[in-house]
């Protein structure tokens, strides 16, 4: 059997990462986009680098990992993050964690055109499921019928995030995924000041004055990213990433339960519908073919 600890953690990375939406959602009540997205990773960027620190177990990148590093950091944590909290202002936290949702189907589509990776038809099935559930949430699943631009914007942090783990999945053929994601991370943060600044030029920017407000930031940061993240890498190592992958279909709907609680969001049919659609193309991309002599994978078998 599984050590339970390893499975309560990956339920608490479910909750967390679907309670990380509702509560960025919350945020932007009190903070503007850019300024939030900025001071989030400031924070998780400070976080990583102490746990670097006190591991003393990083290396530095050779020279074309530094150019592999920048473009990471630009699409996974600037690009993603800016039209993340953008979108979401004029979205809903549900919507956001169910298009996010849709990145592994848009990474294999990605693959597919960038690095020549063959796509099975199986995956061709799940790519055409998955964008008929995203296509319900932004026609349906807004605050008004009809395409809304905080949708648009959400699509594109998806892309990003979809770009970045074409970076990645190179980076960490050499480094580590713990190295790769605190140099992309301090990377992209470093690329917003400029962004930050001409927020604060055109009048835009505004904090809370709130410590409620500023200690949920925090939080959310350092638990629901940084934590969190720590614990999903070690649900993969040990329960595998069958077995892991399967908590990703939690969070959409956590943050659609919660945002109602929360936030008074209204829970959509389309929503609903849509986000099936989307975790049942994630799940058909997903699947692996089973050889007729393989033994089924059970709880008590570890992945690697």
């Amino acid at each position: 059997m599984l050590d339970r600890s390893v499975m309560f953690k990956l339920w608490g990375v479910s909750l967390l990462w679907g309670g990380n939406y509702v509560a960025s959602a919350y945020m932007l009540r009190d903070f503007s986009p850019i300024f939030l997205s900025f001071a989030r990773l400031v924070v998780m960027s400070l976080f990583l680098i102490s746990v670097a620190m006190i591991n003393k177990s990083m290396r530095w990148p050779k020279k074309r990992e530094w150019g592999l590093l920048l473009m990471a950091g630009i699409t996974g944590t600037l690009i993603n993050q800016l039209f993340y909290f953008t979108g979401l202002k004029e979205s809903t936290a549900g919507n956001a964690a169910l298009i996010i949702a849709l990145a592994p189907i848009a990474t294999t589509l990605l693959s597919r055109i960038f690095l020549k990776e063959m796509i099975t038809g199986q995956k061709l099935v799940g790519a055409i499921v998955a964008l008929i559930g995203v296509i319900c949430i932004v026609l349906y699943g807004g605050k008004q019928l009809g395409i809304s631009h905080g949708d648009v914007y959400l699509l594109a942090a998806m892309l990003g995030m979809s770009i970045s783990l074409l970076f990645i999945r190179k980076l960490t053929t050499a480094m580590t995924s713990y190295e790769v994601t605190i140099y992309s991370t301090v990377i992209g943060t470093l690329l917003m000041s400029p962004a930050v600044a001409v927020e604060a030029m055109n009048g835009g920017l505004h904090a809370s004055h709130r410590l409620f407000t500023w200690l949920l930031l925090i939080c959310v940061a350092v638990i629901g990213q940084g934590l969190a993240g720590f614990w999903w890498n070690q649900g993969i190592a040990v329960a595998g990433a069958s077995m892991s992958a399967m908590f990703m279909n939690i969070p959409p709907f956590i943050a659609i339960i919660v945002s109602h609680f929360v936030l008074g969001d209204p829970i959509l049919l389309a929503q609903l519908g849509g986000g099936i659609l989307i975790l049942a193309g994630v799940a058909i991309t997903n699947m692996k073919r089973r050889l007729p002599h393989e033994p089924k994978a059970g709880l008590g078998v570890k992945g690697a």
